[in-house]
Parts: structure tokens; sequence; C-alpha cells
């Protein structure tokens, strides 16, 4: 048997320490990068279905449906109770719908048409949400939406063909504060580009009211179960007018909803639909007791 000399085994000695120190660092760097994966981390996604319908009773939601997503409107006003059994309790009074038509065609954006019976109303719409509700990111979700109407009824009543169009501009400014309850508030503007005037003393015209309207809404949705839910509108005008001044709208009712449609009904004394007329002319006064019945239908489909 070959032998070996002190110096050649002290050599394989170093050998083999040196191969399990390398051994080693090896296994210790393979074990600290399967430590270091990193954790998959689960992406936040905006609440959903803080409310069931673009609308509640008389105003907009934030809600702007999906890409591709087709909205048809029915919006009906009975007349006010106050005549009791005479009209069947405004049943049988003239009385106000809405036919509309909304289209998302990309994200985040609703635009739409609709025509209204009181003065022949026609109206052009959008609504893009500017902010969504994200849990630990965004707390609120904000929607911008505005519109113009042109009145196309009665030619006597306007000189020019501007004086027919008025425009609204609202913030919708909201958030699902628990899973069954949300509410919304939302600041809003109207312009008429004619109002009421009269020709004083001097052979001068004087404008009864302003053109410009400031208005404040206040609005509610608290799920009672899975598909229906109490809701509340309440509608607060802002600017003084030197006569004629509007009065505020307060509304409450019960919502049933599927993922496709959404029906209200409900009390409350705004006979008008478009935002702008019922927020400058709205004479019906709830603490006299002149409230109605209306109802909203919406029905969506997606392509």
């Amino acid at each position: 048997m070959k032998k070996y000399s002190n110096f050649q085994f002290s050599f394989l000695q170093h050998c083999f320490f040196v191969l399990v120190l390398l051994l080693g660092i090896g296994m210790g760097n393979l074990l600290a990068q399967d430590s270091t994966v990193a954790p998959v981390v689960k992406k936040v996604k905006p609440v959903k279905n803080t409310f069931a319908s673009a609308w509640i009773i008389d105003n907009q939601t934030v809600m702007v449906p999906v890409k591709g997503t087709l909205e048809f409107d029915i919006i009906h006003r009975f007349g006010t109770l106050e005549n009791g059994a005479k009209d069947f309790f405004g049943f049988f009074a003239p009385s106000n719908i809405r036919l509309g038509i909304n289209y998302a065609p990309v994200s985040k954006l609703f635009v739409g048409i609709g025509v209204t019976k009181e003065r022949y109303q026609v109206d052009m719409n959008a609504k893009y949400a500017l902010l969504q509700q994200t849990p630990g990111k965004i707390p609120l979700s904000i929607s911008y939406y505005t519109n113009m109407v042109i009145e196309a009824g009665d030619k006597a009543n306007y000189r020019y063909f501007e004086h027919r169009m008025s425009f609204f501009n609202q913030l919708l400014i909201a958030r699902k504060i628990t899973e069954n309850f949300s509410a919304q508030v939302a600041p809003s503007f109207t312009w008429f580009n004619n109002v009421e005037a009269y020709v004083d003393k001097n052979g001068d015209i004087q404008k009864k009211m302003n053109n410009g309207h400031f208005a404040i809404s206040i609005l509610g949705r608290y799920k009672i179960s899975d598909n229906s839910s109490i809701i509340v509108n309440y509608d607060q005008p802002l600017t003084q007018h030197l006569t004629n001044n509007p009065h505020p709208n307060i509304a409450f009712g019960l919502e049933t909803n599927t993922s496709s449609h959404a029906f209200q009904v409900f009390a409350g004394n705004y006979y008008g639909i478009t935002q702008q007329r019922n927020n400058m002319y709205n004479q019906n006064d709830y603490t006299e007791g002149q409230f109605l019945i209306g109802f909203n239908i919406t029905r969506l489909w997606n392509y």
C-alpha cells in the first residue's frame, strides 16, 4: 500500500476542508434564495356596488357602468297628493315622464340623451368617474355629471334659439360606508340662458331671477336585503333670487334591483325631472303636504 507523507496528508486535509466550506456556502445561498422569494401581493380593487343604479330618486349617483353597457331609463312623476280623491291622489292628474338612453363607450365614461314631457325638454348628458373608492388607497368615489337641455316646446316663449338652452353641472362625492350603507353629497351649479324679467318705469329690463343657481343634494341607500334597499334624497337650494325662490325637496322610497335592472318607487315634492328645472323652479312645498308619487326604472345590457 502506498504511504502518504505528512505533507501530502496535510494537503489532502486542507483540500477536503475547502471543499466542505464551498459546499456549505453554496447550500446556504440556495436556502437564502428560497427564503427571500417575494410573497404574492393581492391587488386591491375598487369597491363595487356603492349604489345599484345611476339614479337615486331625483339625482344621479357616482355609478358609471362598465365599458360597453347600454342603459334605458323610464322616469315618471304623478301629480301632487293635495287634491285627494278628486284626482285619485295625483295618479289621474297630469303626469311627467322622461325616456332616456345611455351608453359607456369607454371605461369610466357614460353618455346619453333623453326627452322629458314637461316643456318638451331634450337633454344630452355625460358622466365621468374621476376617482373610485379603493380600500387603503382612495377613501371616496367622485364623479362629474353635466348636461345641456333644449326646450323644444312653445316657440312663442323664446325670442332666440339660445334662450331655449340651460346647463347643469354637478360633482358627485360618495362613500360606501358599510356593506349595507352608502351616502353621497353633491354640490351643483345650474345656468339658464333665459330667465323671467320685467321692464321697470325707466324702460330698463330687470331680471326676476338670476341666470345661475347653486344647490346641494344629499342622498343615501341602506340595504335591507340582498336585493332591496331604503333610499332617501334631500335637495337644498342655495342661491337667493329676487322672486320665485325654489323650495327644497325631500324624498324617500324603496328600491329593488338585480344585476341588470333597478326599480325605485318613492314620494317626494319634485315634479320636474331634469335637474336644473327642479333646482331652479320647484314650487311644491313639502311643509304644505305637496308630495307626489314617482318611480324610476333602469335596464342595463352589456355588449
